[in-house]
């Protein structure tokens, strides 16, 4: 099977100095990473994922894992959306996302959004593993097909486990050639564009027409939202800019 594999890994852990270092920070193939300044807060960490070419193709396998460690803070984010495309051959392409954030360490995982274009197949999963005590807030959002185009299809997994105990296991399968029903009312109702946002602060999650919220584990709290394009989900997320300030863990 043809296709790129490549692996882009951010290990960060605390300093001396009540900041962040970052330890490991490697990428390769069309996974590369940037450092940069975080927005708002001087002693956490902000890694850009910038896409160095056309990924994810039809049988791709990309993977990307992420290390927080006791104490750290790290912001993750991206250059551009991630545009799934097809392939020379048709085989889907695979994203899987490995993110570990240990107690009294913080992640803020805020990319910009898959988008699965017309003829495109990508199987994305993104595995969670958290400590009782870590802070987490992962936003992940998804567009079926460019503007005017149909969509591809994307089938995504996110796992969750906290404390090493499984909290959350669920699924999706959207998009042209999905099993029938994922654009009828019990899924997509005819929006083109769904998205989630997992939290472990309180007060930043609600719920409104077009999202519903559920709890999870230890503080843990999982939102999601159906919308027309990306302006309508973020605000259905009740998250524009959903970087919070560090909160001390009792």
């Amino acid at each position: 099977m043809s296709g790129v594999s490549a692996v882009a890994r951010i290990r960060a852990t605390a300093d001396a100095r009540g900041g962040t270092a970052l330890r490991e920070l490697t990428g390769d193939g069309p996974l590369a990473l940037r450092r940069s300044r975080h927005p708002q807060d001087a002693g956490a960490a902000h890694v850009v994922l910038v896409g160095a070419m056309a990924a994810p193709l039809g049988g791709d396998r990309l993977r990307v894992e992420v290390v927080v460690e006791p104490g750290a803070r790290l912001l993750v984010t991206s250059a551009a959306a991630t545009l799934s495309l097809p392939g020379r051959e048709p085989a889907p392409a695979h994203y899987d996302l490995d993110l570990t954030v240990a107690g009294d360490a913080e992640l803020i995982w805020r990319p910009e959004p898959v988008i699965a274009a017309a003829g495109s197949e990508l199987r994305l999963w993104t595995r969670v593993h958290l400590d009782p005590h870590a802070r987490l807030l992962l936003r992940e959002e998804q567009v079926l097909g460019r503007h005017d185009e149909r969509p591809g299809r994307l089938t995504s997994r996110l796992t969750v486990r906290q404390g090493g105990r499984l909290v959350l296991d669920q699924s999706t399968d959207i998009g042209t050639g999905a099993p029938p029903g994922w654009d009828g009312p019990a899924v997509l109702a005819g929006h083109r564009t769904l998205g989630q946002m997992l939290t472990t602060r309180a007060g930043t999650v609600g719920a409104s027409a077009e999202a519903a919220a559920f709890p999870l584990g230890e503080n843990l709290t999982l939102l999601t939202a159906v919308a027309q394009d990306i302006p309508a989900l973020r605000a259905a997320l009740e998250a524009p800019d959903p970087t919070p300030r560090p909160v001390p863990v009792p």
